[in-house]
């Protein structure tokens, strides 16, 4: 996919579940790029099996975060600089800090059902 001016969703809006609306609603050029990165790939695979069930979950993964990224764009942004953060502990053989919280508590928090 190539690199398109950003038309936004409005804010507070949930996008519609399909590509351009998931892609439109991530705020984020880390997510953005891995949309883009991670769409190429379902698309191979989808040429190669005929199945169109991968894209489904492609779809369905991104929607999620996209909804995320229209809720708390900042927490998104978060994010990327804690993992930032993270990977230059783990470069140097430093002690990666654990949160308290397991990923379904965290997703609660937010509002993201599964």
């Amino acid at each position: 996919m190539s690199a398109q001016p950003q038309e936004s969703t409005p804010e507070g809006h949930l996008p519609e579940k399909n590509l351009r609306a998931i892609r439109r609603a991530l705020v984020v050029p880390q997510d953005r790029d891995g949309f883009d990165a991670g769409l190429d790939v379902v698309l191979a695979q989808v040429r190669a099996s005929l199945d169109l069930g991968r894209l489904s979950e492609f779809i369905h993964s991104w929607w999620l975060i996209a909804c995320d990224s229209v809720k708390d764009p900042q927490g998104r942004r978060d994010l990327y600089e804690r993992a930032a953060r993270v990977q230059e502990l783990a470069d140097v053989g430093e002690p990666i800090p654990r949160g308290d919280k397991t990923w379904r508590e965290l997703l609660a928090e937010r509002g993201v059902e599964r």
